[in-house]
């Protein structure tokens, strides 16, 4: 299969939204998801987005994941990579990313949150994160990033990480990178490390 007809693949996931929802009845509907792996929560102005993310949508997320790792490998980087682990301000909101990381040290709040769209763009996604206060959203896309940097309590498009660890990491390299990775894993590891090395040389 070529790389084009897997970006055209239909999406799998499936995603309900209901409203009017209060905080105390968000708990309960969480509470009976707890032995549901695989299915992601998330709670925002009354609204409660309940998402089963398909093979597309999860393998996209751990190719970007596992690049980003790669990097932060190869740079000496110390990283915690946190996932889709549950962020909340309790009574306000509540997310689950696709990849969320903290750098240099652990924190509560990552200082990464990574989401991956195969069906429509969600701007609620980061009004929920400017809620939680997230340094820094990336967004996949129809084959490009987008990134947005939290500054005086408002979300910035930016072209490159803000984050000091990832200062160096190119955006592009980045992206061709993944695209290259839906066809071969081990072909875009080694064009990345490679790319890595030239430009550390």
């Amino acid at each position: 299969m070529t790389q084009a007809s897997l970006l055209t693949l239909p999406s799998t996931d499936q995603r309900i939204v209901y409203s009017s929802i209060t905080w105390e009845q968000f708990k309960l509907i969480q509470a009976g998801f707890t032995n549901s792996p695989g299915i992601r929560l998330a709670y925002y102005n009354s609204t409660i987005e309940i998402i089963m993310p398909g093979r597309e949508h999860e393998m996209l997320s751990r190719l970007i994941g596992f690049l980003i790792g790669l990097f932060c490998l190869e740079n000496a980087i110390e990283f915690e990579p946190t996932g889709s682990m549950t962020q909340e301000r309790e009574g306000v909101v509540s997310a689950q990313a696709d990849e969320s990381y903290c750098f240099g040290s652990s924190k509560p709040i990552p200082d990464l949150v990574i989401e991956v769209v195969v069906t429509s763009g969600d701007t609620n996604k980061l009004k929920r994160y400017q809620a939680l206060e997230v340094p820094e959203v990336w967004f996949w896309q129809d084959g490009l990033f987008s990134l947005y940097r939290l500054r005086n309590n408002q979300y910035k498009k930016i072209i490159r990480s803000e984050i000091p660890e990832l200062a160096t990491l190119s955006i592009d390299l980045l992206t061709r990178c993944v695209l290259m990775a839906q066809t071969s894993r081990l072909e875009a590891a080694k064009e990345f490390r490679n790319a890595l090395k030239s430009s550390s040389a």
